[in-house]
């Protein structure tokens, strides 16, 4: 079996991506910012960069952060890897970066570009959003008594855990280019998420449609984010949802 870098390996996919990985018998090194001993800023590069990348035979890229500093990350790694003799690079970026113009993913196109334009084999795979992003964003939502939500908005949440599987098995395999999105497994109003949010974690909050202004939102309202023929995720958000929170709507 083969050495294999994840970048953010310590993350809610990267971990993921490394125990499947690791159960499918390949040798996995864990790349982050503070995990021994291939603790490496991927913005700052470096020789620790360099070590990290010896005699590895595939990098899975999982890194991200919407505070920026993606593109340059994604540079100091190509850079290393090419020096390194890397073979395949493994990009996961989300669906509708091309569809959707917000700050964060016209960076993560970038990336992709820069994947695709690296000289090593390549595969890059889009997702939906996680069914933990959704989440947090409805958990900020419902802090006021009165939840407003982004009016005519739909999203399709996907399990994390299905997407770690999808990079595992891209990973073992050989350089595919853009392989098809990875979608969850249903197209859900945001209004229909919320009540499930609500309902699963005992909460009573007024839903208030707000409509916004703007090209992101534009993009998001007309579906830029969304991958309905791509609906290939198994596990639905109220599934999740009683995973995480059990019985806890129901004893209030």
């Amino acid at each position: 079996m083969s050495t294999i870098l994840v970048t953010g390996g310590t993350g809610t996919l990267g971990r993921l991506v490394t125990e499947r990985l690791r159960e499918r018998g390949h040798e996995v090194r864990v790349l982050s910012r503070r995990a021994q001993p291939y603790a490496v800023d991927l913005r700052e590069g470096g020789t620790a960069l360099d070590t990290a990348l010896e005699g590895v035979d595939t990098v899975v890229h999982c890194a991200s952060s919407p505070r920026g500093g993606d593109e340059q990350a994604a540079a100091n790694l190509i850079a290393a890897a090419r020096r390194a003799g890397t073979r395949h690079l493994v990009y996961i970026s989300i669906v509708g970066v091309d569809r959707v113009p917000m700050g964060y993913y016209g960076a993560k196109l970038a990336v992709e570009r820069l994947v695709e334009e690296s000289g090593l084999g390549w595969t890059v795979l889009r997702a939906t959003q996680f069914h933990e992003l959704v989440t947090e964003v409805l958990r900020m939502l419902s802090k006021p008594p009165v939840m407003p939500l982004p009016a005519g908005v739909s999203d399709q949440p996907v399990e994390v855990a299905e997407v770690a599987d999808r990079l595992a098995e891209l990973a073992g395999g050989e350089p595919a280019g853009r392989v098809p999105d990875l979608g969850g497994p249903e197209v859900r109003t945001l209004e229909s998420l919320a009540r499930a949010y609500l309902a699963a974690t005992g909460r009573r909050r007024v839903l208030v449609r707000v409509p916004l202004a703007g090209k992101a939102y534009r993009g998001f309202r007309t579906g830029g984010h969304l991958a309905p023929e791509r609906a290939v995720g198994k596990r639905t958000f109220e599934e999740y949802l009683a995973g995480r929170f059990g019985d806890r709507g129901g004893r209030a």
